[in-house]
């Protein structure tokens, strides 16, 4: 009687494989692309060399990478940023307020 079952995962169900939306695949395609016309550009044996082609893919990967309790990487660093670049003092103006100091 009167119980109503909201399914714990139906934000998943709007997400490509559960995971993705189309901006992280965006996102994740352009490293992959771009650090795929690295390799096939820049012919290297350097260590150093080819972390720095594959930081792209990397880089992005991690960025999408999916975390508890936000979407993924790129959803909490947007949030940080949005609270520390925001005012942290907030004025009153409830409904007795009437614009007068």
């Amino acid at each position: 009687m009167n119980n109503y079952l909201i399914p714990a995962n139906s934000k998943k169900s709007q997400l490509i494989l559960g995971f993705f939306n189309m901006v992280d695949l965006i996102l994740f395609g352009s490293g992959v692309l771009v650090t795929l016309v690295l390799l096939l550009t820049i012919q290297s044996t350097n260590i150093g060399v080819m972390i720095l082609i594959l930081s792209p893919a990397l880089i992005t990967g991690f960025l999408v990478m999916p975390v508890p309790n936000y979407h993924n990487v790129l959803q909490f660093i947007v949030n940080v940023y949005t609270y520390l670049s925001n005012r942290k003092r907030y004025y009153w103006k409830g409904w007795c307020y009437d614009g007068e100091e």
